[in-house]
C-alpha cells in the first residue's frame, strides 16, 4: 500500500527520501493559493525561483514576474502575492515568473529528486486527491512552512489532504499524524482556528484580511498544478 508522509518545514526535507515519491508542496498563504488561482483563471505556466535574481533575469525576458518578501511585494516587480492579483483577465495565456519567501523555494528544493512535484491549496484539495488516488507513487506533503519553522496553516492544509487519503495511503509518521488530528479538530472552521497563527498576524498588520478567508476555502477550482522541468502547469 502507499506511504503518504508530511514535512512540516523545508528544513526536514533531508530526512525524507523522495525516490519514489511525489511532492506536493503546500505555502496556503500565499504562494500555492496562487497558483493554484492564477492556472485556473487562464494563466499559461508560473515559473517558481528561489531568488529575486532569477525572477528578475526572467522579467528581462519578458515574463511578468511576481516578487514576494516577508508578505510584501518587491519594488520593480510586476505582480504581488495576492491570489486576488491572478484574477486579472490580461494575465490570461501569460508566462509568470515567481518568487516568494517559502513556497517557490520548497518547490525548487523538492524538484532536485522527486518524481514529481504538484502544488496543493485548500482551493484545489479535492481535485488533488482525485489524481493522487489514480498514482502509484507515495505522497510526500512539503509545508513551506515560515523560513524554516512549521506553520500552521500549511500543515492543516498537510493534515486535510493526509484525511482525503487515509483509505488509500499508508499514514505511519508522527507528522502526518500530528497533521491529520490538528485538521480533524479544525475542519469545522478553518478561520477560527489560524485566527492568532503568526502568519495571519503578519498578513492582518498589512491589511490582508481578504487573502486569509480566501485561501481557507475548500474546493474552489478543479485545477493540478504539476512541474514540468521547471515550470508549473496545469494538469489536463
Amino acid at each position: 500500500m502507499k506511504q503518504l508522509d508530511v514535512c512540516l518545514t523545508p528544513d526536514l526535507l533531508h530526512l525524507h527520501r523522495l525516490d519514489n515519491s511525489i511532492v506536493v508542496v503546500a505555502d496556503v498563504f500565499r504562494a500555492t493559493s496562487c497558483m493554484v488561482t492564477g492556472l485556473a483563471y487562464g494563466i499559461k505556466s508560473i515559473t517558481p525561483v528561489a531568488t529575486i535574481e532569477e525572477c528578475k533575469l526572467l522579467q528581462d525576458k519578458g515574463y511578468i514576474a511576481a516578487a514576494e518578501r516577508d508578505a510584501k511585494k518587491e519594488e520593480g516587480f510586476d505582480l504581488d502575492n495576492s491570489p486576488f492579483s491572478y484574477m486579472d483577465e490580461r494575465l490570461i495565456g501569460a508566462q509568470i515568473a515567481m518568487t516568494t519567501t517559502n513556497g517557490t523555494l520548497s518547490i525548487t528544493k523538492a524538484r532536485a529528486s522527486a518524481v514529481k512535484v504538484m502544488v496543493g491549496s485548500f482551493l484545489n484539495l479535492g481535485a488533488l486527491a482525485n489524481h493522487l488516488r489514480s498514482e502509484p507513487y507515495d505522497v510526500l506533503v512539503l509545508c513551506a512552512g515560515w523560513k524554516g519553522r512549521p506553520n500552521l496553516e500549511d500543515t492543516l492544509f498537510a493534515g486535510a489532504l493526509a484525511d482525503a487519503l487515509k483509505d488509500q495511503f499508508i499514514l505511519r509518521e508522527d507528522g502526518t499524524l500530528m497533521a491529520q488530528r490538528l485538521y480533524e479538530q479544525a475542519k469545522g472552521n478553518l478561520l477560527a482556528s489560524v485566527s492568532n497563527s503568526s502568519h495571519v498576524r503578519r498578513l492582518q498588520r498589512l491589511g490582508i484580511h481578504k487573502d486569509i478567508a480566501y485561501c481557507l476555502q475548500k474546493d474552489l477550482y478543479d485545477v493540478v498544478p504539476i512541474l514540468r522541468g521547471s515550470t508549473l502547469v496545469a494538469m489536463h
